[in-house]
């Protein structure tokens, strides 16, 4: 919208606007004043090189924001130099210096009714930020209130013509961006093939050769710059004559990754010897149309077109080149697959031109030289205590942040001349949510079900709903964008086709109707505010990484993904780390119908696997709610895909997010996805094949190799402990089930184990020599240094003949021999602390538990209480006056323990996991296939197609 008619249409609506409803504030108080607010210090350290990367200290924020989110924000998001006065120090300045922009932009371009709606507004969006509602993307925490320009999107799609000057401007283009720490995407298929002639009578480079060059600019920036990692993405249409080389591209690079690793170069990921590999800056993604996936179907043929003229210069089999895209995924995981025809026909300016490419991470999908600023809302802060779905407050603070997002684009600034023309006359914009795995599991829905897909059907469809309707309320106010009118039958059309997919959702249950019924009555309102006002913005929404906001939100998960894992990694205030069950986790069991007593048993069985499976006494058909990204129960490739049909529909752009596969995934299983993909009309789908990347680093430690080849090898073997001669035995008599046996253990000087042996049966008999060697294979393992709670947690709980009954009063009933036997070796051998944890307790413990509310006795209680105790004053904050009462989070942690429900969901972590990723390799005893934070060392972990850092807040490409 250009300044002369933003004039007119302010002068032509004087005195009308907006009328803010209040939400969550109070006449007459200021948000921050409802708010108990503490100091805190933030020193971020390298865990490998012991180096201090970040220090500030006396920071301010409200008392139940994590260590997390309070460092996060304030190494990534404050601004002004460290040491100086200027330097910002407490979430209430980040908040007023973005807000006050937002206020008085709106105010300068007439979008509300009164300067009482304007006040109401800035208390309203500080309400939501402060208390972690929503969160905007990471460019307007960085940049709104500063000097630097005033740039607010994430997401940029640049273009790029059939002549060098273009090309080069491409490069140039590209570099501003990710100077800028964002990323860009774009379509190469207008650039002539390898196999067509230039004017001059030569034959041209093809757009492959061009990729060349912008990957070693891209990897020129990030190596210099502020960002570590330039995102990029590039696409090629699937009827382009050099398809199959782009194909091809990364997976022979891989090949080649593989090679130089062998050969003793470091290819790991930020490894010295990476950067003579090519392409590895960019995702590239095969943009398909509905004819060549009807080809793929019908095994029939599919014609290769010339760049100018269009003609058909090359047959191929379309069932051989989508094999090859899928040999290509499984073998690298790239190429990732854009669906074109679907894309466009849910595209609402098809009279302005097509949508041709996508951002890096595949959410923002529109015209070409465009940008879309991003936002997203926390689900779990709409779930009410009783388990319900405020869906009346989801929808207001809806149109409240979209009013704030469109209000940006009056101010904003833009990379290049033609992003900016672009984005003002269509002010794109991409409201998403955060948090729906978790809300999911806390409202007891499997992600894989019919009921958590109908959930999120329903929201997505109401958040989209909601932002339309919010659009044309503006576009009464201020006006349409500019490229309304010549786009406006087109952009009814889609609005019409989201109502419809509306009407085709089937809800389960009471929630899921409730939010439906507020869907269909905002999309009701869109159609009829549309037809009179028109939009105010061409694009809506999108379903975003939400990797580092996400985080700012204290979100369990990311975007639209299942949770993680069942045991997350969390920082304390004063130091140290803990690992927790997911606080989700006892929520959903109680909504579920299970007991304090059932709940403490699942969750200290969690806390001890990692995972539900044969957890004491939740039922099977329960197992599902508990599944997660990785683990034991991991959501099948298909769940992922079903999930992501389930939210497109109710999209304006797409959904970031990768579908993860088993190592042992086939390319027909590809095949599969990228199929079902298509048919249950996707715009986009990238799929990641377990350990099929060389450069994702799978140890914390990097090889080491010297130039030339070394003859010698170190081999680094455990060393037996061989028992005394001499050494304490002690011999226990059992039953099991009305079978004898007899049990000896001996042990070191030091009272450590380290022998068994088990009688069992007549001496000679088939049991007896197993027995025996299942005897000296346990003692050998003890000598080289297994530790016992390793075979406790295997054997414990085995099932099979004779079982039952017992003489043992401390373990009255046992599944089987090797149950009892080592229930009574963890009794044995082993601390309080830890068999406490497993669950393992004698009759005296018991008892004493049904009479005191603890197993332990009153001396050791006394301890535990002082450790507990310390530990929860680190966790709730070590600057903090004495004055500052608990936070929320503290006081429900103590109230747990206190009560024994949640003493197994608390407990402190190992020294070596660093991370949550790390958590789930320690419960795996694998490694996480991910790659390691450059910043602060730690492992990252999925967050839509990208990574993120748990630690640091750092990204693999998105912000």
């Amino acid at each position: 919208m250009t300044e002369t008619t933003g004039a007119r249409s302010k002068d032509r609506r004087k005195n009308r606007g907006i009328k803010v409803e209040r939400i969550f504030t109070t006449p007459g108080v200021h948000p921050y004043d409802e708010v108990t607010w503490s100091t805190r210090d933030v020193v971020q350290q390298n865990w490998k090189t012991g180096e201090t990367i970040f220090e500030q200290r006396g920071v301010e924020f409200p008392d139940f924001w994590s260590v997390n989110a309070s460092s996060i924000v304030t190494t990534k998001y404050f601004r002004g130099a460290l040491g100086t006065d200027v330097r910002e120090r407490s979430l209430k300045q980040l908040v007023d210096r973005v807000v006050l922009t937002y206020v008085k932009a709106g105010k300068d371009h007439g979008y509300f009714a009164s300067d009482e709606d304007a006040e109401i507004f800035e208390h309203e969006l500080t309400w939501a930020l402060v208390h972690q509602v929503f969160s905007f993307n990471s460019p307007v925490w960085f940049n709104v209130g500063t000097k630097s320009p005033q740039q607010v999107s994430a997401c940029f799609i640049l273009s790029v013509e059939d002549s060098m000057d273009s090309i080069l401007n491409w490069y140039r283009e590209e570099g501003f961006i990710f100077k800028g720490g964002s990323g860009a995407g774009l379509n190469l298929s207008r650039i002539r093939s390898s196999k067509e002639l230039l004017s001059s009578g030569g034959t041209a480079s093809g757009p492959v050769s061009f990729m060349r060059g912008a990957d070693a600019s891209a990897g020129t920036i990030k190596s210099g710059g502020a960002t570590r990692r330039a995102a990029k993405m590039v696409v090629l249409d699937v009827d382009h004559p050099d398809i199959e080389e782009f194909v091809e591209t990364k997976a022979r690079e891989e090949e080649k990754i593989r090679a130089l690793r062998d050969a003793g170069f470091d290819m790991d990921l930020g490894g010295k010897d990476i950067t003579s590999v090519q392409y590895q800056n960019a995702n590239n993604s095969v943009r398909v149309s509905d004819a060549f996936m009807k080809a793929v179907e019908d095994g029939s043929g599919f014609g290769l077109r010339a760049r100018e003229t269009g003609e058909v210069i090359e047959e191929i089999d379309a069932r051989e080149l989508f094999g090859k895209i899928n040999k290509a995924a499984w073998e690298c995981a790239d190429p990732g697959i854009q669906y074109d025809d679907t894309i466009n026909d849910w595209h609402t300016n098809p009279e302005t031109g097509r949508i041709t490419a996508s951002n890096p991470c595949s959410e923002y999908m529109s015209l070409d030289n465009s940008s879309c600023n991003l936002a997203s809302l926390n689900l779990l802060k709409f779930l009410r205590d009783d388990d319900t779905f405020d869906a009346a407050t989801f929808q207001k603070v809806v149109e409240l942040v979209i009013t704030a997002m469109d209000i940006s684009i009056c101010f904003a600034d833009f990379p290049t001349e033609a992003i900016g023309e672009t984005t003002v006359d269509y002010r794109q914009l991409g409201i998403g949510y955060a948090n729906l795995g978790a809300l999911l599991m806390a409202t007891g829905r499997g992600y894989e079900s019919e009921g958590g897909r109908s959930l999120a059907a329903a929201i997505t469809s109401l958040l989209t709903g909601a932002a339309y309707k919010r659009s044309a309320e503006l576009a009464g106010i201020v006006g349409p964008y500019a490229g309304y009118a010549r786009n406006a039958e087109a952009h009814q059309r889609v609005m019409r086709k989201h109502q419809v997919a509306n009407d085709e959702v089937r809800t389960l249950d009471a929630m899921d109707g409730d939010i439906h019924r507020y869907a269909t009555q905002a999309w009701k309102s869109v159609l009829e505010l549309g037809a009179k006002n028109g939009f105010r913005n061409a694009q809506a929404s999108v379903l975003a990484p939400t990797g580092t906001i996400g985080f700012m939100m204290d979100c369990d998960t990311t975007g639209i993904e299942p949770d993680f894992s069942l045991v997350k990694f969390k920082k304390l205030v004063g130091g140290g780390s803990m690992q927790i069950v997911n606080q989700t986790v006892p929520r959903a069991l109680r909504k579920l119908g299970y007991q304090d007593e059932q709940i403490e048993a699942i969750v200290e069985h969690i806390a001890d696997k990692g995972h539900v499976i044969d957890a004491p006494g939740l039922k099977k058909e329960h197992y599902e709610v508990f599944d997660c990204a990785m683990g034991e129960r991991a959501i099948s490739p298909m769940g992922h895909v079903r999930m992501m049909a389930a939210a497109q529909p109710f999209l304006s752009g797409a959904i970031s997010k990768t579908v993860n596969l088993p190592e042992t995934a086939t390319v027909e299983d590809i095949a599969e996805v990228h199929l079902q993909g298509w048919k249950l009309g996707l715009k986009a789908l990238a799929v990641y094949r377990d350990n099929c990347k060389v450069g994702q680093p799978l140890s914390d430690g990097k090889k080491s190799h010297s130039e030339a080849p070394v003859e010698k090898v170190v081999e680094y073997r455990p060393v037996r402990k061989r028992l005394p001669k001499r050494r304490a035995s002690q011999t226990t008599s059992f039953a099991v089930g009305g079978a004898e046996g007899y049990l000896t253990a001996s042990t070191y000087d030091s009272n450590e184990l380290g022998e068994i042996f088990l009688k069992f049966g007549k001496q000679g008999s088939t049991l007896a020599g197993v027995m025996d060697a299942f005897s000296i294979a346990v003692s050998v393992a003890l000598q080289y240094g297994v530790p016992l709670e390793t075979y406790v947690e295997k054997f414990t709980n085995m099932r099979f003949e004779p079982a039952g009954l017992t003489d043992d009063p401390d373990v009255r009933m046992a599944q089987s021999i090797m149950d009892y036997v080592f229930r009574r070796l963890a009794l044995d051998h082993m601390d309080f602390e830890t068999r406490s944890f497993m669950g393992i307790h004698t009759a005296d413990e018991r008892a004493r538990q049904l009479e005191t509310g603890s197993y332990a006795d009153a001396t050791d209680q006394d301890e535990s209480d002082e450790d507990v105790a310390g530990e929860l004053e680190s966790y709730s904050q070590s600057a903090a006056p004495a004055s500052t009462r608990k936070s929320a989070e503290v006081e429900a942690d103590a109230q747990d323990l206190k009560s024994g429900t949640g003493a197994a969901s608390l407990r402190a972590a190992s020294g070596e996991v660093h991370s949550s990723a790390e958590l789930m390799e320690k419960f795996q005893g694998k490694s996480a296939d991910a790659p390691m934070c450059m910043t602060c060392g730690t492992k990252m972990r999925p967050a839509g197609s990208c990574y993120v850092c748990e630690g640091c807040g750092s990204t693999s490409g998105c912000s």
